[in-house]
């Protein structure tokens, strides 16, 4: 009997770990290769795993809200099943349909029992939906407050891919609110002490590593014993990018530095270009792409600021994939990556930006989206900020924080004497990891970026 292990992916670099959302399989399935198995979720992103073969699930070892180690083996498949796979779709088919119609008579002399239980769901902000779940309740035309009423069958009454396509069925078949009954689902092994994942704990500063997330409470809201305090557990991605926050500080020596650009050329040279731009890109011309052009640059000027540590080691990077920080709709924290900035020019970077933070925001970003950033850029300036001291994204050793352009009143030199004029200026800050970089390196890399954009080249 051949096996094959399926194990944990890394998604992304820096992610050590990854939470089981729901499972699509069953021990005894027959699967075939690129069948989803089951989605995690990460610090960085909600991503649905393709088995890489065929054959029959033998094990599952974590169940459904399990936080799992990268590498660790999840699932087990035999792939001696050959015969099974290929003759499995027609009779799987069938036999689907047979059991479906039998599960809708039996659920509809339980839906007055189950129903309650349904009105009973969490409400909108406490409850939990994955991308795939929105999805095809979207699809499906399935407003939010029907959706709230869904019994699921997934980690803590979570709402899994399953359960959707069942509900959808159903109502398609004229069964409209009719509860999703539960499937026999065949409980996995359970998980030794040692690989269970352990509470929140506090970071070591010697290895940088942030702990596991706990479990997932039974409740996720609760009312303080002091009268006018409402406690909220945070987000399973909050609580990541939290532990990951933390663990940069405890990791890097933060250094902050601050200068103040003149950005009145780059200013009126926008004004002047946005609307043709947009008529030949097809995006709109923002700042971002210029900056990120000079943060680019700079980087090839100081490939030691493209580096990252390993112990006593520095790590060069031969690509400068600049990531830049987007805010997604739940409040969340993202970073997608542009890949060899460099090599781009302020169309391509334009294009490039536009089209990831548009992924961003409605959760379509891929692994490959995200991994592999060397600096990292983060705008202060979307919400009128004039400056930020904000915190390495780890491994990198470097991000740069953008303020908002502002006029102001400045003197300038002139052939006849200083003068006051209305400049549009900008503040930039520029956090950097003391262990590798100092400050002549920091104050050089930043001076280099604001020189570039105060210069610039219509």
């Amino acid at each position: 009997m051949s096996r094959f292990e399926i194990k944990m992916p890394k998604l992304g670099e820096s992610i050590t770990e990854g939470t089981i959302v729901s499972w699509s399989v069953q021990v005894g399935d027959v699967i075939k290769e690129d069948d989803v198995l089951f989605e995690v979720n990460t610090a960085k992103v909600s991503a649905e795993i393709p088995s890489p073969v065929a054959g029959k699930i033998v094990e599952i070892l974590f169940q459904e809200g399990d936080t799992v180690a990268v590498g660790t083996v999840v699932a087990v498949v035999d792939m001696g099943g050959d015969d099974e796979v290929s003759e499995s779709p027609a009779g799987t088919a069938e036999s689907t349909k047979v059991a479906a119609a039998d599960n809708v008579a039996s659920d509809a002399s339980a839906a007055a029992r189950e129903l309650p239980e349904a009105q009973a769901a969490k409400s909108e902000d406490e409850r939990w939906y994955s991308p795939v779940v929105l999805q095809l309740a979207r699809e499906a035309r399935i407003l939010q407050e029907e959706l709230d009423k869904i019994p699921g069958t997934g980690y803590q009454g979570r709402l899994s891919k399953k359960d959707i396509k069942r509900y959808i069925i159903r109502k398609q078949n004229g069964g409209a609110g009719v509860a999703v009954a539960k499937p026999d689902v065949t409980p996995a092994p359970k998980v030794s002490a040692a690989a269970a994942p352990k509470p929140v704990s506090a970071v070591s500063p010697v290895q940088g590593t942030s702990a596991s997330v706990a479990p997932r409470p039974s409740s996720v809201t609760a009312t303080s014993s002091a009268e006018g305090i409402e406690v909220k557990e945070m987000d399973r991605v909050r609580r990541m990018i939290a532990d990951h926050m933390v663990m940069s500080k405890h990791t890097s020596p933060h250094v902050t530095t601050l200068v103040e650009v003149d950005m009145t050329k780059l200013v009126k040279w926008r004004e002047k270009n946005k609307e043709a731009f947009l008529k030949r890109e097809g995006v709109k011309l923002t700042y971002m792409p210029a900056i990120t052009e000079a943060t680019a640059k700079a980087l090839v000027a100081y490939p030691q600021v493209n580096v990252s540590v390993e112990g006593y080691n520095i790590l060069f990077k031969k690509h400068i994939n600049v990531g830049i920080a987007v805010s997604q709709n739940d409040g969340n924290l993202i970073v997608p990556v542009v890949r060899d900035a460099d090599r781009l020019n302020l169309s391509g970077l334009a294009i490039a930006i536009d089209g990831l933070a548009a992924k961003a925001r409605v959760n379509k970003l891929t692994p490959d989206d995200i991994a592999g950033g060397t600096f990292t850029i983060t705008n202060f300036g979307t919400f009128k900020s004039l400056f930020g001291t904000p915190i390495i994204n780890q491994p990198q050793v470097a991000i740069l924080g953008v303020g908002v352009i502002e006029k102001k009143p400045a003197v300038m030199e002139m052939p006849e004497g200083d003068v006051i004029a209305i400049r549009h200026k900008m503040y930039l800050s520029l956090s950097y990891d003391h262990r590798v970089v100092d400050g002549s390196l920091g104050g050089n890399f930043l001076y280099f970026i604001k020189n570039y954009l105060e210069n610039w080249n219509e």
